[in-house]
């Protein structure tokens, strides 16, 4: 069984005391958003779960607190762009960011920490110009720590629309895109460093870049030493080459304050989940009110 921490949120860097608790206890509890009485129960077990495979903006929590994974076999994809403060509204500096992420490959191996250069977008301020030359720096700092970049262009979802009226975004067009890939590229090349898309219906092969997965079986293989069951999962995208997994988080608390997320409906909604939140439950947000139908996963 492979857990999956998180498409919906943040929780190495808003809850990882949660996870922590929620790994003591062997079981994480997750409500369907569409009925908060179907529960389902997530081992976390270690001989339930084959990997787990985070996502976080921030690593830093996990620094403090990498002990408690080592009977789990896991790795780490960070998104890191250059976005500002009018974009990423909550994120701590990126040098620190980058700082955490090499930390955590000088622990943990340059294959299990993947950089997101995740979603790219363009308005008058974030060119691609801006894009090429942050990524350029950014690069070179972090390519003696990873072995891989993943890219992936917005996708303007309705709650994406919402969040950055204003903005004067648009989705990229095929030649946009492979003209950013080109550049991307080319930066890259002679760095050691594979670049990959996510989720893109867009061929790339013609820059070096292929389609990728955020959960990779080949690379969970790799990591555990085991065959994986790839099974592709259901519930994502059409292009999306992941494999199966359980997701443990919960939408609508995470608090990075990023305009083109898709996973809050709005700020509000993110901090009104974020201030439900308690350690000690086992659920990410709220509690279970005893009414509930509880389906176990993994046991």
């Amino acid at each position: 069984m492979i857990i999956s921490a998180s498409r919906r949120t943040d929780i190495p860097a808003f809850y990882w005391d949660w996870f922590c608790a929620r790994l003591k206890a062997g079981y994480a509890d997750v409500v369907n958003p569409f009925n908060r009485r179907q529960v389902s129960r997530i081992s976390l077990q270690p001989d339930c779960v084959d990997c787990i495979v985070f996502w976080t903006k921030d690593p830093t929590p996990m620094l403090e607190k990498l002990e408690v994974l080592e009977p789990y076999s896991y790795y780490v994809q960070v998104s890191l762009t250059p976005y500002e403060v009018d974009v990423e509204a909550n994120l701590r500096p990126k040098e620190e960011i980058i700082k955490a992420m090499q930390a955590l490959s000088m622990k943990l191996g340059r294959h299990r920490v993947v950089w997101r250069y995740d979603p790219i977008l363009l308005n008058d301020n974030y060119t691609k110009e801006k894009h090429l030359a942050w990524f350029s720096q950014t690069l070179a700092q972090l390519a003696p720590y990873i072995e891989r970049c993943v890219i992936s262009f917005i996708d303007l979802y309705a709650k994406t629309k919402k969040n950055t009226q204003g903005f004067n975004l648009h989705e990229l067009s095929e030649d946009e895109m492979r003209e950013m890939a080109a550049g991307l590229a080319r930066i890259a090349k002679g760095s050691g460093i594979v670049l990959q898309t996510c989720s893109e219906a867009v061929d790339l092969s013609a820059f070096g870049i292929g389609h990728g997965a955020c959960l990779d079986g080949a690379l969970i293989e790799r990591i555990t030493g085991r065959p994986v069951k790839k099974t592709k999962a259901k519930s994502q995208r059409p292009l999306c080459n992941c494999v199966e997994s359980f997701d443990i988080g919960q939408y609508d608390t995470c608090i990075h304050g990023c305009r083109y997320c898709y996973a809050n409906a709005s700020p509000q909604r993110a901090q009104q989940g974020f201030a439900a939140h308690n350690n000690s439950s086992s659920l990410l947000t709220g509690r279970l009110l005893g009414d509930e139908h509880i389906t176990e996963h993994g046991r």
